[in-house]
């Protein structure tokens, strides 16, 4: 046994230098490689994570944006709604104002019209009496005025 022994301390003695040597490529490596690497690498996460957060930031900014866009839009549209249905409301009064006047200055000429016509008919009539008097009166002094010229003496309104 003590043979073996000694073959594993020689083992041992030998494996010294790699272990150095695997030590000290570790070191070199993990200082100028691996740790430049590992820099790099973690600025690339924080930038990738960093853009990807400030374009979640962004696209709900634009998304807020976008809704009070909406809002305003949908606000101006009500207020379209609302002058659009005053004006309507403002043009029916002035067309039943309109129409009121219409209707009033009609009347007031139809009643002109009338009385016009009733002044008219009143003239038409009186004319009409003063012609009957007067054709009467020619009638009677004709048929009267005959009578006295035939048989003497007629009486004479």
């Amino acid at each position: 046994m003590g043979g073996v022994l000694s073959q594993l301390a020689q083992l041992f003695i030998q494996t010294i230098p790699t272990v150095i040597f695997v030590f000290v490529v570790y070191v070199i490596l993990s200082r100028f490689l691996f740790g430049p690497l590992t820099a790099v690498m973690k600025k690339r996460e924080e930038a990738t994570t960093g853009a990807m957060a400030h374009a979640r930031e962004q696209a709900t900014a634009a998304e807020e944006k976008a809704r009070q866009y909406e809002n305003a839009f949908q606000a101006a549209r009500q207020e379209v709604y609302r002058q659009r249905e005053a004006d309507r409301r403002a043009t029916l009064k002035d067309r039943e104002a309109t129409l009121k006047r219409a209707q009033q200055q009609s009347e007031a000429l139809l009643g002109e019209a009338q009385a016009s016509l009733a002044a008219e008919v009143a003239r038409s009539k009186e004319e009409l009496r003063a012609t009957c008097q007067s054709l009467g009166q020619e009638i009677a002094e004709t048929i009267l005025g005959g009578a006295a010229i035939g048989g003497g003496g007629g009486v004479r309104p």
